[in-house]
Parts: structure tokens; C-alpha cells; sequence
């Protein structure tokens, strides 16, 4: 896992950002779901590296990346604060335009790259996610049974951050159990990584404000898009898990193809952690995209 790369950290946009780097080719940047980090690409991302430069990056607030106060409207976890992070890492090793591939929250910090920094992406790939808007404003049961974590991380602190901290195991454990397609699609060392980052101090605050910013300031950011009639510019593939919450709740191409000028996708045999659960096809589909 990760044979081909190194591991290093870099301060930009006044955080610590951790990542790793291997490979050689165009430049590509995979940012991570929650509640995992960048080793959630350890079954992918050697491949990758053949034919791309690789950068796996932890999140502001995940992993072992710095973990700052949200403020009171949550700004630093806004995921145009945490976009910004992630193009001045790049700029900072040398790429000033790029490829993403993103799961989960760091589809949509993604989201907001492309968005805010549209010369800094030439293609991307998001996985398994609609956008926040369309999710919060679309929400029924079947949705916030699911994803219960979305209600509950945003409720004020301390209470969640307090309730969280006391038993991370259940918190990991938890939000598996909903979103994907079998018990454990994390292999012993990913678990056990995550984990190791969840108990790091500031980890479940940063969880908390990474939620409150989405419930709050990133909803201002998108209606002002949609209302100044801004798109996504870059080609983008959207994949989603077929026995997913999204496939089950959403119509992602719809959805997507609301906000961006130029989508297609498709679902794919598994459920959230597309990366985890089937490898391979991820795999195939980035690989034919990008290339």
C-alpha cells in the first residue's frame, strides 16, 4: 500500500495539510470521505500512480492535517476554506492545473474547487454524493434515517463533540452500518487508521464544524451560484453506489447536471465506499476518464 509514495506535510492557507505523493504523470488529487482520511485510497492508488502524479491528501480537521476552530459561523470548515487548502497544496508542489478524484466530503470541498478555482481543474470525478444543496433541501425519512449523522453533528457544541469523543469505535462502527453494501468494507489496517485519526485531539470537533459549515455557509455559497447562474466548466464523471442512500433518495444526473455544464455517470454494484468496495471498477471508470 502506498509503495510508490512519500509522506510529507505542508502549510498553506494557514493550516497544516498532510499528504502523500508518489508516482509520475499529470497531476492528480484524491481527497477523502468521512468519517476515513487519504488511506482510503490504499487499494487504488499505487495503480494510479503509473500513470499519474498522485496526491493524496487529509482534509483540514481529518487525519493527521491541522485541526482548527470553526468560528462562529463555521467559516474555516467552509468548503470554500477547505478548496483553498487543497489548490495551494498543489500550487505548492508545482501544479497550478489538475485532476480530482473525491468521495464523499471531499466531493464536495471538490465541488467548491471547481467552482471558486475553475482554471485549476481540467477533469474531475465525485463519488457517490449529490449536491449538499439538492440533498438538505430534498431531505425525507428514508435520507435522515440513514444519514442521522448530517442532524446531529450540526446540533451546537460541546453536545455532540462531548457524546462522540466518549465512544469513537461506535461512531466508526455507526457510519458504516447504514451506507454500505456489506458489514465491513474497510480492511483491518484502513479501520484501524481511521480510528488512530478519530481519537487524534480536535478530530470530532473538526467532524462537527465540517457539518455545520455545510448546513450553513457552504448552503449561502451554492444559492449564490445557482442565483449568478455559475457552473462547473470542468468535464466531470459522477459515479454512485447502486445499493447506495443516493441512488435510493436522489437522481444524481439530474442533480448534477443542475450545477455543472458537462456530467455523465453511473451507478455502480455497491454501496458509499465506492473505493473500498470495488476497487477495480473505480478503477476502470477513472482510468477512461482521465485518460
Amino acid at each position: 500500500m502506498f509503495e510508490q509514495f512519500q509522506r510529507s506535510e505542508c502549510e498553506v492557507n494557514g493550516v497544516r495539510i498532510a499528504y502523500r505523493k508518489g508516482g509520475s504523470g499529470p497531476p492528480l488529487l484524491l481527497l477523502h470521505g468521512y468519517p476515513q482520511t487519504h488511506f482510503m485510497w490504499h487499494q487504488v492508488a499505487d495503480q494510479l500512480a503509473e500513470r499519474f502524479t498522485v496526491v493524496a491528501a487529509d482534509l483540514r480537521g481529518y487525519g493527521d492535517s491541522g485541526k482548527r476552530e470553526g468560528g462562529g459561523d463555521h467559516a474555516a470548515y467552509s468548503k470554500r476554506e477547505m478548496a483553498r487548502d487543497q489548490v495551494e497544496l498543489m500550487r505548492s508542489l508545482g501544479f497550478v492545473r489538475f485532476d480530482v478524484l473525491a468521495h464523499d466530503r471531499g466531493a464536495r470541498v471538490s465541488h467548491r474547487l471547481a467552482m471558486d478555482h475553475p482554471q485549476a481543474v481540467r477533469r474531475m470525478i465525485l463519488l457517490d454524493i449529490a449536491p449538499t444543496l439538492a440533498m438538505y433541501s430534498q431531505t425525507d425519512e428514508t435520507f435522515a434515517r440513514a444519514y442521522w449523522h448530517w442532524f446531529f453533528l450540526i446540533r451546537p457544541a460541546p453536545l455532540p463533540e462531548m457524546l462522540l469523543e466518549a465512544a469513537p469505535e461506535l461512531v466508526l462502527d455507526s457510519a458504516v452500518a447504514t451506507r454500505a453494501d456489506h458489514a465491513h468494507p474497510f480492511t483491518p489496517a484502513a479501520y484501524a487508521e481511521y480510528l488512530r485519526c478519530m481519537k487524534l485531539p480536535g478530530t470530532i470537533h473538526a467532524f462537527c464544524e465540517d457539518y455545520r459549515a455545510s448546513a450553513g455557509i457552504d448552503l449561502e455559497h451554492d444559492r449564490e451560484d445557482r442565483e449568478a447562474g455559475r457552473q462547473i466548466e470542468a468535464p466531470l464523471l459522477v459515479l454512485w453506489g447502486a445499493n447506495g442512500i443516493i441512488a435510493r433518495c436522489f437522481e444524481p444526473l439530474a442533480e448534477w447536471r443542475k450545477v455543472a455544464r458537462n456530467v455523465e455517470g453511473r451507478a455502480l454494484p455497491c454501496g458509499h465506499y465506492i473505493a473500498e468496495e470495488v476497487p477495480q471498477l473505480l478503477l476502470d471508470e477513472t482510468l477512461a476518464f482521465l485518460s
